[in-house]
């Protein structure tokens, strides 16, 4: 049986301090791969379009929001599974084939487990709180890989949501299919930890989802955290 091929999409907004270091990575564990492609879909101001055009990569102009930029890079991927990285995370050596072993065994949609690249005891524990089933344990660092099909079948990202998009395309995927958290992990960037301090940041976010929880609008939820994460 073919392999299915798998189109990894990177939404980017003025990430020219990492995304050359992201790319070499991403392109390290992906150069032996058949039937991979990248898409980087780039609202940015800065130089990271420049930097992006020397890689062996597919980069899509696109408005700003994660959600918005999302979909737009699904309009320019060919793979018949969809893998949503963020710009600082670099997924498992294994994630092609994880990924790929999942859906073969009929995982329609599903994440990785995540940890830090900080070995902070509070860093670790949060990370070792992705491996459960649970929505406040979820998040876009864990990055989602999903059957092309059914992404379009949920109507892809809400652009509407300028925040919590990713809590929202799970919320609805669980409503039709097991989501599933895979046994590998992701490994994403602490830099927001170490902008605004662990707890601090930890207290914001749990405000946010709180927030969303309640039905907050989404333009109080963006102020919020304008005012409160750098």
């Amino acid at each position: 049986m073919d392999e299915q091929t798998i189109s990894i999409i990177i939404p980017t907004c003025n990430e020219e301090s990492i995304i050359a270091l992201t790319m070499q990575k991403l392109l390290a564990l992906t150069e032996r791969s058949e039937g991979v492609e990248i898409i980087i879909s780039d609202a940015s101001t800065d130089k990271t379009f420049d930097i992006l055009s020397s890689f062996p990569v597919t980069v899509c102009n696109s408005s700003r929001g994660r959600a918005i930029q999302m979909n737009n890079g699904t309009r320019h991927a060919k793979g018949e599974i969809l893998y949503f990285l963020h710009a600082d995370t670099l997924p498992p050596a294994t994630f092609i084939e994880d990924i790929r072993s999942a859906v073969a065994t009929g995982k329609m949609a599903g994440c990785f487990r995540m940890h830090f690249d900080d070995d902070h005891p509070l860093m670790s524990l949060f990370g070792w709180f992705t491996q459960f089933p649970l929505m406040i344990c979820r998040g876009g660092d864990q990055s989602l890989f999903i059957k092309k099909e059914l992404f379009a079948r949920i109507g892809g990202f809400d652009e509407t949501l300028l925040i919590m998009e990713d809590y929202d395309i799970i919320a609805r995927l669980e409503r039709i299919t097991p989501f599933h958290i895979l046994e590998t992990e992701v490994t994403t960037s602490a830099r927001k930890y170490h902008r605004n301090g662990i707890i601090p940041l930890q207290l914001s976010f749990g405000t946010i989802h709180l927030m969303y929880a309640l039905g907050v609008t989404q333009e109080s939820i963006i102020r919020y955290y304008r005012e409160n994460i750098i």
